[in-house]
C-alpha cells in the first residue's frame, strides 16, 4: 500500500481505532474521510483535524449504505482506499437465548463490510492503485467466549478477506487485514480505555503505520501484541492457551 497521496474512507472514524488511524494516514499526507453513525464524533473529530472531511453512515442499514455509495463516488471521485472499521462488540450470555445483541454485531461488523465493499468495489477497480483493508481482530483466532458473536464475524471477515485477496489477485486492488489485539479504546465500555491489560492505542497505532511502511507487501498486519493470538493454532497449544485465556476474562466477567 502506498502511504501518500490517497484518498481514503474509514468506517467507524468518530472514535477509537478508525479516529486514530484517520488522524495517522491524513498526517502521512492522504485526503481522509471518515464515516459512522454519530454525526457529533464525526464533526468533533474533523474540527481537531483540518481537511478531513466525513458523511454520515449506519454501516448495518443496506438503504443507507447505497445512497453513501452513490454520495462518495459523487464528491470523491478520487477515492483509492477504504477501510472497513465499523463495528460493535458486546458481552452475550448465550445461556439466555437472546438474539438482538447478536443480530446487530453481525449487520454491522460482517454485512455492513461485504455490502459496502460491494458498493464501492466497481469504483475501486478503476483506479491505477487502490487498496481495502479490513479490520478484523486476534478475537478471530482465539475467540473470548464472552462475546461469541463478535469473534465469530471477526473471524468471518478474516475468510472473507481471504477470498478478496484471491479473487482481486489480477486486479489492481490490493487486499489488506488489520488485525488488533486488545486495544485501549471503548470498544467494549468506557473501562476498556484505562484497562493496563490493552495496548496503548497510540502505540498500536504507531506499530501500524511502521508495518505498513517497512513491509509493503504485507497481506497480514500484526503488530507483536497480537501475534501470541494469530499464532496460536500454528504454535500447537491451541487448546490450553483458549483455555487460559477465556478462564482470565470469565474470572473478570462472572456477571455473564
Amino acid at each position: 500500500m502506498q502511504l501518500k497521496g490517497n484518498t481514503i474512507l474509514i468506517t467507524g472514524g468518530g472514535s477509537g481505532i478508525g479516529r486514530a488511524l484517520a488522524e495517522a494516514f491524513q498526517s502521512e499526507g492522504n485526503q481522509v474521510i471518515i464515516s459512522g453513525r454519530r454525526k457529533d464524533a464525526l464533526e468533533k473529530t474533523v474540527a481537531a483535524n483540518p481537511g478531513m472531511r466525513s458523511a454520515v453512515l449506519d454501516v448495518a442499514d443496506i438503504a443507507d449504505i447505497r445512497r453513501f455509495a452513490e454520495q462518495v463516488k459523487r464528491d470523491y471521485p478520487a477515492l483509492n482506499v477504504v477501510i472497513h472499521n465499523a463495528g460493535i462488540m458486546k458481552t452475550e450470555s448465550l445461556a439466555k437465548g437472546q438474539v438482538e445483541d447478536a443480530e446487530a454485531i453481525v449487520a454491522t461488523n460482517l454485512l455492513g463490510t461485504i455490502r459496502l465493499n460491494a458498493a464501492l468495489l466497481p469504483s475501486l477497480l478503476t483506479k491505477p492503485h487502490a487498496t481495502i483493508m479490513t479490520v478484523s481482530s486476534g478475537l478471530a483466532f482465539v475467540p473470548l467466549a464472552i462475546t461469541p458473536t463478535y469473534c465469530a464475524t471477526k473471524a468471518a471477515i478474516h475468510s472473507y478477506t481471504q477470498s478478496l485477496r484471491y479473487q482481486l489477485r489480477e486486479t489492481s486492488v490490493k487486499v489488506l487485514e488489520l488485525i488488533p489485539p486488545y486495544v485501549q479504546t471503548e470498544l467494549l465500555g468506557a473501562g476498556q480505555a484505562r484497562d493496563p491489560n490493552a495496548m496503548p492505542l497510540k502505540d498500536f497505532i504507531a506499530e501500524t503505520i511502521k508495518i505498513l511502511k517497512s513491509s509493503p507487501d504485507a497481506n497480514e498486519i500484526c503488530v507483536e501484541r497480537v501475534k501470541p493470538l494469530r499464532q496460536a493454532e500454528a504454535n500447537g497449544n491451541y487448546e490450553a492457551f483458549f483455555k487460559t485465556f477465556n478462564d482470565r476474562a470469565s474470572a473478570a466477567h462472572s456477571d455473564l
